[in-house]
């Protein structure tokens, strides 16, 4: 590599990374508070009962699950840029409008329109980071964008632990509002959609970047519209895998410190504080899964043996059930950790298996299906927890999700396995 293309390669890892990864968090940050504010004293105040506070929880999901195609296509089309400057402005000011909540119907419209407004992140961001970073960058440049999952629910756990003991559910849903309204404006003044728009590249780092980017395209099978693209085997396969694992992925996030509150009787924040460790082991996961999936570019069985070992710990957690509260919890944390440890190489798959030309849409219908799961996980995992009285039919559900997980992986025939299957018939 020539000494200017590594300079142009340290200046976008450097400079679109760390904001694609704060973005990410604060989008996080202001839809998994929820659980904390329901355990902190929302439900209580506003006479939330077990069935509506699952309904609630999940009805972000169904927002985010109708919208997440029309804001792809408009960022593959036109602008990501632009499209997540609004969504932070209006994500952020529902955010806040939680906390100032009177009574629990005000909850349904902002919890829904919640959703809609962060359905356009995830693909655009994807979109965005697609057309900054080569094939062998992708698994990385993926996971320290979804890195802000974890790592967001790692500090805001310890911190909405402390803001609901210091001062209430309302406070904490205000001051965690705010700032992604403010990043606005900094995410605006930072980024560039495209490689030929960045002041900060040379013309000659901008020719080889998007030189290399054309390459990456040649011999893909052209695909000419998203509806050849929404109908291919290897998209609806990846449809139904990202519904299954999202099940299991949100029925946890959720619903984690009202299990682990139920079950230890500890304070909030020490519930707070034992709610951080999964997400401790799924930032190192995630870190050693992207980076041997760039090296080895073997994508699907990082995604498939990640998710087999969250089936299994989810499994041994119901087997322990609450005999042992420390065992337990540890599987916990394994299943916590395994889960979130493939998201890079599974969205790296898809760029590879379609051209640029369809590739948001498709990575938009299958973050919609596991939108759709989310709502799922959510809603059952709540709604199994307060009709069984514990959590243990619900680490079954979310186990059994994992499971169909794996083997709708196992289906997908990625370009390397077409690749080898095409040697091996030319050798016969």
């Amino acid at each position: 590599m020539k000494t200017n293309d590594r300079l142009a390669t340290r200046s976008r890892w450097l400079r679109l990374i760390p904001i694609a990864f704060i973005t990410y968090s604060l989008a996080y940050l202001d839809r998994a508070n929820y659980g904390f504010g329901v355990a902190g004293g929302m439900g209580d105040e506003l006479n939330i009962t077990a069935t509506v506070s699952s309904f609630l929880a999940s009805l972000f999901f169904l927002g985010y699950f109708f919208f997440q195609i029309p804001g792809a296509i408009y960022a593959e089309k036109k602008s990501a840029k632009k499209l997540v400057f609004w969504s932070l402005i209006l994500w952020g000011g529902l955010a806040t409008a939680t906390g100032l909540a009177t009574n629990v119907a005000w909850l349904y419209p902002i919890r829904f329109f919640l959703g809609v407004v962060e359905s356009a992140v995830m693909p655009a961001m994807l979109v965005f980071l697609s057309g900054w970073f080569l094939k062998a960058e992708r698994s990385r440049a993926n996971t320290f964008l979804i890195l802000g999952n974890p790592v967001t629910v790692l500090w805001m756990s310890i911190l909405s632990g402390y803001l609901l003991k210091a001062l209430d559910w309302r406070w904490m849903f205000i001051l965690e509002g705010i700032p992604a309204i403010l990043w606005a404006f900094i995410w605006w003044a930072l980024v560039n959609d495209r490689p030929k728009e960045a002041k900060w590249l040379t013309d000659e780092q901008k020719k080889n970047l998007e030189d290399e980017m054309k390459k990456e395209q040649v011999g893909m099978k052209p695909v000419k519209n998203y509806r050849e693209a929404f109908k291919s085997k290897k998209v609806v396969l990846l449809c139904f895998q990202y519904f299954f694992w999202s099940i299991g992925v949100y029925g946890f996030v959720m619903w984690l410190p009202s299990i682990i509150s139920n079950a230890s009787k500890m304070d909030i924040v020490a519930t707070g504080w034992l709610s951080a460790a999964p997400y401790v082991l799924a930032v190192v996961g995630m870190l050693l899964v992207s980076h041997y999936s760039d090296k080895t570019l073997n994508r699907k069985s990082f995604v498939w043996v990640s998710l087999l070992i969250g089936a299994i710990a989810f499994y041994g957690s119901y087997v322990v059930g609450t005999s042992n509260f420390w065992l337990s919890f540890v599987l916990l944390v394994i299943a916590g950790g395994a889960m979130y440890a493939p998201y890079g190489p599974f969205f790296a798959i898809i760029p590879e298996i379609l051209p640029r030309n369809v590739a948001g849409g498709a990575m938009a219908l299958i973050n919609s299906m596991g939108a759709l799961g989310s709502f799922v996980g959510a809603y059952f995992v709540g709604y199994l927890n307060g009709a069984t009285g514990g959590p243990s039919a619900s680490y079954i559900f979310m186990a059994g999700s994992l499971v169909l997980s794996v083997i709708f992986t196992l289906l997908v025939k990625t370009k390397n396995e077409e690749s080898i299957k095409q040697m091996e018939t030319q050798t016969l």
